[in-house]
């Protein structure tokens, strides 16, 4: 399969702004839900259960948002802001909110102009204490810079001082700034493990009691971990996708989901892109096994490079053994994966999503998933009759074209 040429003007529309959802509806499963299986339906998103078929396997990104902003003011009274991007020391992301004293995290600054040197340091009170927060800028990097955190308590940790004082990352499209309900309202009621500075929105709609009545009508889930970066925001910019540089992100798959995807092939219900990029990529590493490749990780054009004959079966075989021989459970590693049209899907059949940008990576998704001009189509129908936009709108259920 070659690189796909494919020209990002070919992949907008118009998106009016009282469109764009800015706060969430009260109720989580209140979202509309279009369907789309060759024609498009309107439900409501709790009706979700009775939709998906029974037997069936539904996959969540189980990642959680970090209160990732963080507000620093220098004597002059400029303000300063922090927005935690990834660890760079301790590199694993779960370490890096453990550690006391000490670590360094890749951020973007905000009014980095008013920062020329020297630390800024804040008084901050967790756990009745007072601690001094300092950061130190260490290094500069072409759209980020590499920031040193040291506090003076050995007790508290850095993930407690990001919950005692960090915002939640919404996005840059809402135009307003974090809210307290924010906190809850962009985080999924099953979100687990920390490390995402975006929500994996599709599952926003969940509830406990929808979760519990899928297990009620025999519909197996399971989870992937996939830490959602900034990149996610990052709108295509060339005009051509061989020309965009997709962003880098870091996942987690245990055995037993693994044995799931196999169990359950041809049948499969992937909730939000960030948990396709996953699966798909669980694939191609199972192909790069296949091949004696030794990259351990996806780029954006292994898809398009890598031999297309594999079986699922094969690949996904290939990793356990893998997984075996290291003597290890959960699968780790890091994916830049691109699915433009033409992207043949290998574990995804069905596709829970809300509705994305204009001109982004995750619209051309949308378009690989559903083929041809479908998502015109899905779209021209969303906004004529008044389903929300982005991260808190409604929500859709796609079925592979």
């Amino acid at each position: 399969m070659n690189i796909p040429q494919i020209y990002i003007k070919d992949y907008t529309y118009n998106l009016p702004d009282d469109r764009i959802a800015k706060y969430p509806l009260d109720n989580r499963s209140d979202s509309k839900l279009l369907i789309y299986d060759k024609e498009i339906q309107e439900s409501n998103f709790s009706e979700i259960p009775n939709i998906l078929p029974s037997n069936s396997l539904v996959i969540f990104n189980n990642t959680k948002v970090i209160q990732a902003r963080l507000q620093f003011q220098k004597e002059t009274g400029a303000k300063i802001e922090i927005f935690c991007l990834e660890p760079i020391e301790p590199r694993d992301t779960s370490i890096a909110f453990q550690v006391t004293k000490e670590t360094t995290w890749k951020c973007i600054v905000g009014n980095s102009k008013k920062w020329k040197d020297g630390a800024l340091s804040k008084s901050i009170i967790i756990n009745n204490k007072t601690i001094t927060l300092k950061i130190h800028r260490i290094e500069t990097f072409e759209d980020s810079q590499a920031i040193k955190f040291t506090w003076d308590d050995d007790q508290i940790s850095f993930g407690e001082l990001l919950e005692g004082i960090g915002n939640t990352p919404i996005p840059p499209y809402l135009n307003r700034k974090s809210e307290e309900s924010d906190t809850e309202r962009y985080q999924t009621v099953y979100s687990t493990h920390k490390g995402s500075v975006a929500a994996p929105t599709a599952g926003l709609h969940f509830t406990p009691e929808i979760l519990s009545e899928l297990k009620h009508k025999n519909i197996e889930t399971a989870n992937v971990t996939l830490h959602v970066g900034a990149g996610t925001f990052k709108p295509v910019k060339s005009e051509a996708i061989d020309s965009h540089e997709m962003h880098i992100e870091h996942f987690f798959v245990d055995m037993e989901t693994i044995d799931l995807i196999l169990k359950y092939e041809g049948n499969i219900t992937s909730t939000g892109t960030t948990t396709v990029r996953t699966l798909e990529s669980l694939y191609w590493l199972g192909v790069k096994l296949l091949e004696e490749n030794n990259e351990f990780f996806i780029n954006q054009w292994d898809p398009y490079n890598l031999p297309q004959h594999h079986s699922l079966k094969d690949a996904l075989n290939k990793l356990k053994s893998f997984l075996i021989s290291k003597n290890k459970t959960k699968l780790e590693s890091y994916t830049g994966v691109l699915i433009a049209p033409g992207y043949e899907f290998r574990i995804v059949n069905r596709l829970i999503t809300n509705f994305h940008q204009p001109n982004s990576t995750l619209l051309l998704l949308i378009s690989a998933f559903t083929k041809g001009e479908k998502w015109k189509e899905i779209y021209d129908y969303a906004l004529k009759n008044d389903f929300r936009f982005l991260s808190y709108g409604d929500s859709s259920l796609l079925y592979k074209g």
